[in-house]
């Protein structure tokens, strides 16, 4: 939260949105609550915040100075309060972490459950977003750290953990293809294929191995979205290639079987754990991240030992 003013938050959210109605949605508040504060502030400061135009609200270049500034003061006082949460131990504190999708579900959410219960005045900023998006937020210190897949070379990040998740064919509970520990892509291909497609970071994989089995044009269904995909899956609308990240909250309840992929084409995907360079973490950080590198140390051995469990349940049945 920032503390400076009711102005500074208003400003912020329409200098983000373009637009007062939009602001007033996010912030909860009326759009004439917000366009008297700014107005007031122009007043004071005796300079154009704005350009009031029939598409929106554009910063004028003495806003954007004023953008600038506001955003360096909110960081400065984010690291403030880490210093303060240094002082307090572990009795406060603020963690904000930046995730892709496939982590909405496991070891992030148990992790801070697990940090929440043992330090109950720690809150915490969580945010699922693309991939890409991961990178920015971490590299802009708008996060204290993220995590995404094959991360790609960038001056502003550090990486702290990496694990190389497998890739495999994923089936309903029951299908033929279940009962094997492991299998090549060339032996999935007369089932009907559920092909994942940009920007989907498994698409790039999948799509070297469609080409290199000259299957480009086999029966299938292409999405872009890693939790249609698994619906589909488990309505039998087909098979589909993943990594194991994608389904493992699926095939740690049985809901889907996770079969590894063999085969000299096959490159896992890196998950990675990544902080600003030069970014100094609070103790509440430093902590919240130490669970989760732990966390993704165990991930491979325990989600592949739940798929070897579920395919064994599916032999034995």
């Amino acid at each position: 939260m920032l503390p400076f003013s009711r102005f500074a938050r208003y400003f912020l959210e329409v200098a983000q949105s373009g637009s007062l109605r939009k602001a007033a949605q996010g912030l909860h508040v009326s759009a004439s609550a917000i366009d008297r504060q700014i107005l007031l502030a122009e007043r004071e400061l005796e300079t154009e915040l704005f350009e009031r135009l029939p598409s929106g609200l554009k910063l004028t270049a003495a806003g954007e100075l004023l953008l600038h500034d506001l955003r360096r003061w909110r960081k400065e006082y984010s690291r403030t309060l880490e210093r303060f949460d240094e002082l307090q131990g572990m009795r406060r504190g603020h963690v904000s972490v930046a995730v892709i999708d496939a982590l909405s579900e496991g070891l992030v959410a148990s992790t801070v459950a697990q940090v929440g219960l043992a330090y109950p005045q720690l809150s915490f900023d969580v945010r699922v977003v693309e991939n890409q998006r991961v990178a920015d937020l971490v590299a802009a210190s708008e996060v204290d750290f993220g995590l995404l897949l094959d991360p790609t070379e960038h001056g502003g990040l550090e990486v702290r953990a990496l694990v190389e998740v497998p890739l495999g064919v994923v089936v309903p509970p029951g299908h033929p293809l279940a009962a094997h520990g492991d299998v090549t892509f060339g032996s999935i291909l007369d089932y009907r294929q559920l092909v994942p497609a940009a920007p989907l970071i498994v698409h790039e994989r999948t799509r070297v191995l469609y080409t290199s089995h000259q299957a480009e044009g086999i029966e299938r269904v292409s999405c872009n979205s890693i939790r249609m995909m698994r619906s589909l899956i488990r309505e039998g609308a087909g098979v589909g290639v993943l990594s194991l990240l994608d389904v493992a909250s699926d095939v740690a309840s049985g809901a889907l079987a996770f079969v590894p992929l063999r085969g000299r084409r096959v490159r896992p995907l890196t998950l990675a754990l990544c902080v600003a360079r030069r970014r100094q973490l609070s103790r509440a950080a430093q902590t919240v991240m130490q669970q989760v590198i732990t966390a993704m140390e165990q991930l491979g051995v325990a989600t592949i030992a739940g798929a070897v469990n579920a395919s064994a349940r599916t032999r034995s049945s």
